[in-house]
């Protein structure tokens, strides 16, 4: 269990959070559609560990949904209102990571649009309404991000989101920025 989080208020799945533009939701059989057009693309992945397959992209959308009822925190797919179209993923996790400095145990923060969503505040909105949730339901915590250093456009969501740079730290042997969100 994480030390974050209080079991009585676990979710079995992911709660659907609606804003002006977008529907942030539960992952759908259909998602892995999204996943593997996005993983299979060096370009639009090269920030989260690259180019993936099939198998990888099914673990990933299941790690999404298995979340939620292991931790009470997970991920949501990002689907645009107007069109349907799943966009992106969104969510709090904790994986574990064997990074340096550690945040193991700790609520941490990821966002990943496709790049035909770039640039359009979709990211913004999502994390806004995310944090929102997140303050409503799981109170007051610091969060953590951990971005990788060419990823400009991430690092300045961060800090519009109230992320404080911290220290760079480490990765599966690769730099990363590492960010935390202090409790609000």
């Amino acid at each position: 269990m994480l030390p974050f989080h209080d079991p009585a208020l676990r979710y079995r799945s992911a709660p659907t959070i609606e804003t002006e533009r977008l529907r942030l939701r539960a992952f759908q059989l259909s998602d892995l559609d999204y996943f593997q057009t996005f993983f299979a693309n060096a370009h639009a992945s090269r920030h989260v560990g690259g180019p993936s397959g099939r198998e990888d992209s099914w673990r990933r959308l299941l790690a999404g949904v298995g979340l939620w009822p292991m931790t009470g925190l997970g991920m949501w797919a990002v689907e645009r209102r107007q069109d349907g179209a799943t966009i992106g993923h969104v969510g709090f996790f904790d994986f574990l990571r064997e990074c340096f400095p550690p945040i193991s145990g700790e609520p941490e923060m990821g966002w990943i649009l496709t790049p035909s969503a770039h640039g359009q505040g979709y990211a913004t909105e999502a994390c806004v309404a995310m944090l929102d949730w997140f303050g409503h339901q799981i109170g007051s915590h610091a969060i953590h991000a951990m971005i990788s250093p060419e990823n400009a456009a991430s690092m300045k969501l961060a800090a519009r989101l109230g992320f404080e740079r911290q220290p760079d730290g480490l990765y599966r042997d690769q730099p990363q920025t590492m960010w935390r969100r202090p409790p609000a």
